[in-house]
């Protein structure tokens, strides 16, 4: 027995598919994708009204285990996955340990395995225990089942390291993915240098400070062939360096968060903890051009940055708080209601961008729903109202920025390798 969407707006983004038709799954992949499928023995699930794509990919979450498990975990975090439509999530590698060693891969991959709800792609570190002094073993992760190296919250330092590291990513076949921030320049600061900084009396991260890392992996991208993916794009700079980089040949990709996309700055207001994170919200200027690289499709992909962390540690003053926001059962809604619904972005091309760009970027199959590819689908009501309340999330964390949002445009079911991993229905029917 199979298990049979029906009548549903089909949306496939890599081969342009958008028209009613019903979806066949069987042993867990795409057997078929036409109209008046007969039902047969199969479970039914009665889509009408209903968009069905393929299951989105966050290429960008923190699922802070092994170690941190106060903040989240593999079991909370793809729970949370599954009820933002997510079928697969790469995990960065800043863990305690972190991912710099086979065994912890291992590790990762076991205990998704046991959560059983989505996919989790594990990103091991590019130097040893995040350190920035010794390579990781880079062909040994990358037989282990590491699908990228990031040494993420922090840039590598070194740049005849990375510049090394680039070279054995590149025989590996795995892209890099930095977190562009100078340190030195960003001086401990806490949220974006600008009026608001200044208004609010607290140390700012400047711009500079992203986009003179940024400069330096291109070059160095440019220089060894390797595949760089620029992490959480913030600023205006970034955004035309990466333009030009792109235009020259340079194999860069790039990420942008919905957060950036949509708020700035003046977020942080009254000294709001759920408004910090790193790289800052920035400036107005740099939210519309981010909207503007993403749209020309100088920045390909949306990813959440999830990033976890325990109530009680973002109850703190503003400067003690850590930086992060969790992403991951808001980022379609938000995107939804706040691009698409006012005709920014098209619909076909947003779940392009949350599926099968980070799947492609990653190496990984995703984001399509060709025949004989794994049954990875999300179901979305587009009608779906909705207020984000983070007492509600499957996450158990709760430093959301858009708490209080009203959004229209729901996930309602998530199907990994053709087994239903959330359902919000109001009802299914079995044949």
């Amino acid at each position: 027995m199979g298990l049979l969407i029906r009548g549903g707006r089909v949306i496939d983004p890599p081969s342009g598919l958008d028209r009613r038709a019903d979806v066949l799954v069987t042993d867990g992949h795409i057997a078929a994708v036409e109209a008046g499928i007969a039902s047969g023995e199969h479970q039914v699930i009665d889509a009408r009204g209903l968009v069905v794509a393929p299951g989105l990919v966050d290429m960008h979450v923190h699922l802070r285990d092994p170690g941190q498990t106060h903040k989240e975990d593999i079991a909370s975090g793809t729970a949370a996955a599954v009820r933002g439509g997510f079928t697969a999530v790469a995990c960065m590698p800043n863990t305690t340990p972190p991912l710099d060693h086979p065994t912890v891969v291992e590790y990762v991959l076991s205990r998704a395995a046991k959560a059983g709800a989505c996919r989790v792609w594990p990103i091991a570190t590019i130097t040893k225990g995040r350190m920035g002094e010794e390579l990781s073993l880079i062909p040994t992760l990358a037989g282990s089942g590491a699908v990228a190296l990031s040494d993420d919250g922090d840039a590598v330092k070194n740049a005849g390291l990375l510049r090394r590291a680039m070279g054995y990513a590149r025989q590996a076949g795995l892209p890099v993915i930095e977190h562009c921030e100078d340190a030195a320049l960003s001086n401990a600061g806490v949220m974006h240098e600008g009026m608001w900084s200044t208004v609010l009396g607290l140390r700012g991260i400047p711009s500079v400070s992203e986009e003179v890392i940024v400069a330096r992996d291109i070059l160095l991208a440019e220089e060894t062939g390797a595949r760089l993916h620029v992490a959480h794009v913030s600023t205006a700079g970034s955004v035309a360096l990466i333009r030009q980089a792109k235009r020259r040949g340079v194999g860069v990709t790039a990420e942008v968060t919905p957060h950036h996309l949509l708020l700035t700055d003046e977020a942080v207001g009254d000294y709001n903890t759920d408004a910090k994170m790193n790289p800052p919200l920035r400036g107005q200027a740099d939210r519309a051009a981010l909207v503007e690289g993403f749209l020309d499709g100088t920045i390909d992909a949306i990813a959440t940055d999830h990033a976890p962390h325990a109530p009680e540690e973002k109850r703190v003053e503003f400067d003690c708080a850590p930086f992060g926001v969790v992403g991951l059962e808001t980022a379609l809604g938000v995107v939804l209601t706040r691009l698409v619904r006012p005709g920014t972005l098209p619909l076909m091309e947003a779940l392009r961008r949350l599926s099968a760009t980070p799947a492609a970027i990653l190496g990984r199959a995703g984001g399509r729903l060709e025949l004989g590819a794994p049954a990875d689908l999300v179901l979305i009501d587009l009608e779906r109202r909705w207020t984000v309340d983070p007492a509600t999330f499957a996450s158990k964390s709760r430093n959301t920025p858009f708490a209080g949002w009203e959004l229209q445009g729901k996930a309602v079911m998530t199907i990994v390798g053709g087994e239903i991993k959330y359902s919000d229905l109001p009802v299914e029917v079995d044949a």
